[in-house]
């Protein structure tokens, strides 16, 4: 394979659509570094894996040589991304915009090789506008143009509010692509509409139009629907290093190929499709793949030795012979009187409702330091540590304290 298609190959990993590929040949043949843009409104202070898709995709840019740019929208970030809602949002105010870029600005490193990164503020540029200049970048569309977009589209079909101000969101993250003379620009399969507003507008202001390369969005742990934090699917890159165990051990086989596709540096496309052929054939067991991605995301968040601690400690209660201090410990508020199993269960975490609890507990599913535990009248002091666990793989380690 030559250089070119190794580059090639790498940068096509997991995308969706490659827009102009023959431009981004053409660029890539040059042998100049190529400018890529992805950018992130700090609309919340964490990242999840869901956000690393992007970030992965830039870090592999990185590797082959060229400029990558995490442009934090702090200026956008006021107005608020339309994309996929049914209604406006509600502004971030300038505070809350700053809080969270400046956490953003510390957790990409976790990802992307921080001298080799150009780390910029919309606000550089927008700040300096006047408000004869936004009318005139207000004018390089038309209303119809904008109503192309499918989620404006249903909300006008709808009849449903849409503010003047957020026509302008896709033309300022256009405009950013003109301010960064950018080559190629990220994006989710989502922000599609938004990317191809880049290329408009560096047309318009005389600069080659970039290329567009959009990534899937990262299915959460339910497999269903789109990592999100209001979903709670989401796995954060700064939860501690047994919760990103966890957590991955509990996702499906199939998002498993999923994940090692989008998330993962160490395992090849020909690997993946090796360890599938395994798992077929009963020569691999499912569980030591997944391992094998959570050993890899954790010590990529964390460290190595961070990694194989939890681990260990996932080990120890799914086999339920190792030594389960190794889990972080959750405090529990609880009242004087003490808690019920169910309840206690729901505040863990383990389960979404007490009814759950009690289903669960009806199913002998339920293990408090490995033994099978059916009283759901049972109640515990203040006082009381161990392990809770419920079904093979959703544990957690408690103490009781006053509430």
């Amino acid at each position: 394979m030559s250089e070119l298609e190794h580059a090639l190959a790498t940068i096509a990993r997991g995308a969706d659509e490659i827009i102009k590929r023959e431009a981004l040949v053409e660029r890539l043949k040059s042998g100049r570094p190529l400018r890529i843009k992805a950018g992130f409104d700090p609309t919340a202070p964490d990242l999840h894996l869901g956000h690393t898709v992007l970030l992965n995709k830039m870090r592999q840019f990185q590797d082959l040589g060229h400029q990558v740019i995490f442009l934090i929208g702090d200026f956008t970030g006021m107005i608020g991304d339309p994309t996929g809602k049914n209604v406006t949002r509600k502004p971030l105010t300038r505070d809350d915009v700053l809080a969270n870029a400046e956490t953003y600005a510390e957790q990409v490193y976790k990802v992307l090789d921080r001298e080799k990164t150009e780390l910029r503020f919309n606000s550089e540029w927008f700040d300096q506008m006047s408000a004869a200049d936004m009318i005139r970048l207000a004018a390089r569309h038309t209303v119809a143009r904008m109503l192309e977009r499918d989620d404006f589209a249903k909300r006008y079909a709808a009849q449903q509010p849409i503010a003047i101000h957020e026509f302008m969101y896709p033309l300022t993250q256009g405009y950013d692509s003109v301010a960064l003379k950018a080559d190629v620009e990220l994006g989710g399969t989502d922000k599609k509409f938004n990317l191809l507003m880049g290329r408009s507008m560096q047309e318009h202001y005389g600069q080659p139009p970039q290329i567009v390369l959009t990534m899937p969005l990262l299915e959460g742990l339910d497999g269903v629907s789109k990592m999100s934090k209001s979903l709670g699917n989401y796995i954060g890159i700064n939860e501690p290093a047994i919760d990103i165990v966890t957590k991955i051990m509990k996702i499906g086989d199939e998002l498993m190929w999923r994940w090692f596709e989008l998330l993962s540096f160490d395992v090849s496309l020909d690997e993946i499709a090796a360890m599938k052929r395994d798992i077929a054939s009963g020569a691999l067991n499912p569980r030591d793949a997944k391992l094998r991605l959570a050993r890899e995301l954790t010590a990529r968040f964390h460290d190595g030795p961070a990694a194989e601690h939890a681990i260990a400690g996932w080990h120890a209660v799914v086999r339920g012979d190792g030594d389960t201090s190794l889990l972080p410990l959750k405090a529990i508020g609880v009242p004087a009187e003490g808690v019920r199993l169910p309840a206690l269960l729901t505040a863990a975490g383990l389960t979404a409702s007490n009814s759950e609890a009690g289903r669960k507990l009806k199913e002998r599913a339920v293990r408090i330091d490995a033994e099978v535990i059916e009283d759901a009248q049972r109640v515990f002091q203040v006082g009381f540590s161990g392990v809770l666990q419920v079904g093979k793989r959703n544990f957690a380690r408690v103490k009781l304290v006053s509430a």
